[in-house]
């Protein structure tokens, strides 16, 4: 009888790897506050890390991050963001400091596909109401360029 090995982490619910070495931080709880201040959760003592910086979610078994208004940002895989679901294996930027997190997401609850991510969301408000309504801009040197020339 062969018996399936479940991946070790540090904490119970898995891990933030630091990318250029260093202690494994482990994910204890489904909620957790990651900051400069003493209070947090994930104390990160770096200078350009804002005293409550950002936040970790664990929904339907994936790990999401938002941005606490934080004065250095947060990245997932290189792109700026507000809040973002953290796939397996994410290479996540808080301030400059990388990260890699860690985990299974069925071990955590997950079951179908994966929640939504919000990344829809920043791209849709982005564009404007006539670009999102199918219509796209005139150009402004030709305004009546829709009409047909008077003969």
């Amino acid at each position: 009888m062969e018996s399936e090995s479940k991946p070790q982490f540090a904490g119970p619910y898995g891990q933030l790897s630091p990318t250029g070495g260093g202690d494994v931080i482990p994910l204890v709880k489904d909620r957790l506050l990651v900051g400069r201040r003493a209070e947090s959760d994930i104390q990160l003592k770096f200078a350009n890390v804002s005293g409550q910086h950002c936040r970790l979610t664990l929904e339907q078994g994936y790990w999401f991050i938002r941005d606490l208004n934080s004065r250095n940002g947060i990245k997932v895989d290189g792109h700026p963001v507000v809040r973002k679901r953290l796939d397996p294996n994410s290479k996540v930027s808080i301030a400059r400091h990388h990260f890699t997190i860690e985990y299974e997401p069925q071990l955590l609850g997950a079951y179908g596909p994966p929640p939504a991510d919000d990344d829809y969301l920043d791209d849709l408000l982005k564009s404007s109401l006539m670009d999102r309504a199918g219509m796209s801009r005139r150009d402004p040197k030709s305004p009546y360029s829709n009409r047909k020339p008077s003969e």
